[in-house]
C-alpha cells in the first residue's frame, strides 16, 4: 500500500477549508478563503507563511519568483481557488511550487460550490529528509 505524503497534516487543512467554506459560503474572491483559511490555521496552532516569495534562478540569474498563496507547516503549498474545475494548469502550477520550495505536496481547494473540491499534487520524492530547504531562511 502506497503511503499517502502528509496526510494527518494534509487531512488537517481539508477541515479548516471545509469549516471556513460552511461559515462564508461558496463564490466569494479567493483572497477571502485565503484570509480565513490563515486565521482558522493559526487558531488551530498552525504556522503559516502567507504569500512568500521564492527566487526562480536561470543559470545563476535571477528571473523572476513564485508566490504561492500558503504554506503550511514548512510542509505544504496550499492554493485556493474559485473556479469551475480544475484544469491542467492549476496542477501545472502547483508541481512549480513544489519544485522551486522544495516541499513535497502541494494541496488545491476549490470555493466554488457549495461542497469543498480538493486535489492533491505530489512532488518528486526525496531520498533524504535533510535535502529539503528551511524556509525559515
Amino acid at each position: 500500500m502506497k503511503k499517502i505524503i502528509q496526510e494527518e497534516l494534509s487531512g488537517a487543512i481539508i477541515g479548516v477549508a471545509m469549516e471556513v467554506l460552511n461559515e462564508l459560503k461558496p463564490g466569494l474572491d479567493e483572497r477571502l478563503y485565503e484570509h480565513a483559511m490563515t486565521i482558522e490555521l493559526r487558531h488551530r496552532g498552525h504556522e503559516v507563511e502567507v504569500q512568500r516569495a521564492f527566487p526562480v534562478h536561470y543559470r545563476q540569474e535571477l528571473i523572476g519568483t513564485l508566490v504561492p498563496d500558503l504554506i503550511v507547516d514548512h510542509a505544504i503549498v496550499v492554493d485556493s481557488k474559485v473556479v469551475s474545475a480544475f484544469t491542467d494548469t492549476h496542477v501545472a502550477q502547483m508541481i512549480g511550487y513544489l519544485n522551486i520550495t522544495g516541499l513535497g505536496l502541494a494541496l488545491l481547494l476549490n470555493f466554488k460550490n457549495a461542497r469543498l473540491d480538493w486535489k492533491r499534487v505530489a512532488g518528486k520524492q526525496k531520498a533524504d529528509q535533510s535535502d529539503i530547504p528551511d524556509l525559515q531562511a
